[in-house]
């Protein structure tokens, strides 16, 4: 039983996490502890700062010393050159948490001599591991130490009693390489004798330059194998794990307005789903940005953060652009509820931008995103590679339950239920602005195309722009459909008449069966007063003569008895 639970059991590697955001993802916990790594790349595409990275976290956040040893940039250079990043290497030297050491090595005296061994090297790399007590090294770059010795195996043998040394000493090491015309190095050798290899590219594509990260190979280990874009910014490297991103994200219940009430009672009355992502496009000039800033200060005044990603206007320019609808988004920048990003879709490549707003999402932490537009970013045949971006984002930001509004500009050479970026099946929310042209006007008309989950109006709505932010004004549908503007104008003038031609209708009949109660009241009061003359009439004449009959029955009496007494 022992043999086969032993048998069963997983032996993982032991990894030291590089503290560099999203490559201990991407690796599954960071680079093989005690092995070499191979980080090799063009010039300028960041070797020099990953390998600064890796020593500076290991420092700082997991208590491991480490040791830079350079053979190119001297001490205070390479100082001067990561200060850009935040990292103070003199305080860390002073603390005995990081040694850096600069080796100059002269080619012309390695050609005269014709023998080159390491052997002084690892005097010297050793000397400055057991000063610190080091956990990590960083050796920039290998190339230096070979440069110009001709002879392959001398070379080959080298190499790897370096990497064998660097293993026994069991520290955890970067070494830097330049790639080469066909292989991943300049020698072709270090690939195979590391550990671990990552590749570093940076390429630029019509006039835009991207960085991207791969693992080429990480033995003992699962990784992530596809190209990551990666950001050097002032924080320091920030690789973003796309491939990471899936469909297990939460969901919410929650309903949040768009800012419009009447839009809000297109959507059941209580507006979008929190988390979810809507999409507004149409036309130029048709309130796309409106609506969204409408949303933007709805989620603010509800005490939400809100990051606007701006790549047409600058954000001093859509503030005083929505004060002409009544919308003031300043308050909430200088409460710092609401927060710009504004740049051109030229400034980086896509998976640059995509790496960007990872970043400021991250930073910002906000409730609410928008994009607007996103069809800037389209250019020539980049339509595929834009969904792919947009994909990423919306995972990303679903992920974190954000609610996401972009807006995107539809062509009048394309269909109105059409997007240039093509991604209507990844949005939750729909809501397609046109223009409705009739009787020689431009009115304008939001729908809702779709609305996942949620009973939505299948009105089309005439809307206006006013003082007051975004009306929607109530459906009037005529013979050729909804009329708009003048038509809708004429209409409810038209209807207006009619009613006031029904009302005077009205009052007239209650005027003339009003005359009529009358004329008939006063008839019958006439004959009131003409009967009860007569009944006055018939009762003094009735009251007579009952008079004269209980008179003559007096006489009959008195006659009666008179004769009772004669007799």
């Amino acid at each position: 039983m022992s043999k086969i639970a032993n048998a069963n059991t997983t032996i993982k590697l032991p990894k030291s996490p590089t503290g560099i955001t999203g490559f201990d993802e991407i690796t599954l916990g960071g680079l093989p502890t005690g092995r070499p790594t191979l980080v090799c790349g063009g010039a300028g595409c960041g070797k020099t700062l990953f390998g600064i990275e890796f020593l500076v976290r290991g420092a700082t956040q997991f208590n491991e010393p480490g040791v830079f040893m350079s053979f190119e940039e001297t001490i205070e250079e390479l100082t001067i050159n990561v200060a850009s990043l935040g990292f103070d290497l003199n305080k860390l030297i002073k603390q005995k948490k990081i040694a850096l050491d600069h080796v100059h090595i002269e080619r012309s005296e390695i050609e005269e001599t014709g023998e080159y061994d390491l052997e002084a090297l690892f005097i010297r790399l050793e000397y400055a591991i057991d000063s610190i007590g080091a956990k990590r090294v960083v050796l920039d770059t290998i190339e230096s130490l070979f440069a110009g010795l001709p002879n392959q195996l001398i070379l080959r043998a080298e190499l790897r009693r370096l990497f064998r040394w660097l293993k026994e000493k069991g520290v955890t090491a970067i070494i830097t390489g330049e790639r080469g015309d066909e292989t991943l190095t300049r020698q072709g050798l270090e690939e195979y004798v590391s550990d671990c290899v990552i590749m570093l590219d940076h390429r630029v594509t019509e006039q835009t330059s991207t960085r991207r990260l791969r693992v080429v190979k990480y033995r003992g280990s699962v990784h992530g194998t596809n190209e990551y874009p990666f950001l050097i910014d002032e924080s320091g490297f920030s690789v973003l794990p796309v491939t990471s991103l899936g469909l297990e994200h939460k969901v919410s219940n929650e309903r949040i307005s768009s800012g419009i009430p009447a839009l809000d009672d297109m959507l059941e009355g209580k507006g979008y789903f929190r988390g979810s992502t809507v999409l507004v496009s149409g036309t130029a000039g048709i309130g796309k940005t409106s609506i969204a800033a409408h949303f933007a200060a709805a989620a603010c005044k509800r005490g939400e953060r809100v990051l606007y990603f701006c790549f047409e206007e600058s954000p001093k320019q859509l503030i005083r652009n929505m004060l002409s609808i009544g919308i003031n988004l300043e308050p909430w920048v200088k409460k710092g509820l609401l927060q710009f990003q504004a740049s051109r879709p030229t400034l980086y490549g896509l998976e640059m931008h995509l790496a960007v707003t990872h970043k400021f999402v991250n930073e910002f932490k906000p409730n609410v995103v928008v994009l607007d537009p996103i069809n800037t970013f389209v250019t020539n045949d980049k339509e595929f590679e834009l969904r792919t971006l947009l994909m990423r984002i919306i995972d990303f930001l679903k992920v974190k339950q954000i609610t996401a509004l972009f807006t995107s500009l539809t062509r009048s050479d394309c269909g109105l239920e059409g997007s240039d970026a093509g991604i209507s099946s990844l949005i939750d929310t729909w809501l397609l602005l046109r223009d409705i042209e009739l009787n020689g006007e431009r009115n304008r008309g939001i729908y809702i195309l779709k609305s996942r989950g949620i009973a939505n109006s299948n009105q089309i709505r005439e809307f206006d722009l006013t003082d007051k932010g975004v009306k929607l004004r109530d459906v009037y549908i005529g013979a050729n459909g909804v009329l708009t503007g003048s038509a809708r104008i004429a209409q409810e003038a038209h209807e207006n008449s009619e009613m006031l031609a029904r009302k005077y209708e009205i009052e007239f009949k209650i005027r003339e069966i009003e005359r009529k109660r009358k004329e008939l009241e006063a008839q019958v009061e006439a004959m009131r007063t003409d009967f009860k003359s007569e009944e006055t009439e018939a009762n003094k004449i009735i009251e007579e003569e009952q008079q004269m009959m209980k008179q003559l029955e007096q006489d009959k009496k008195v006659m009666a008895t008179s004769r009772k007494a004669e007799f």
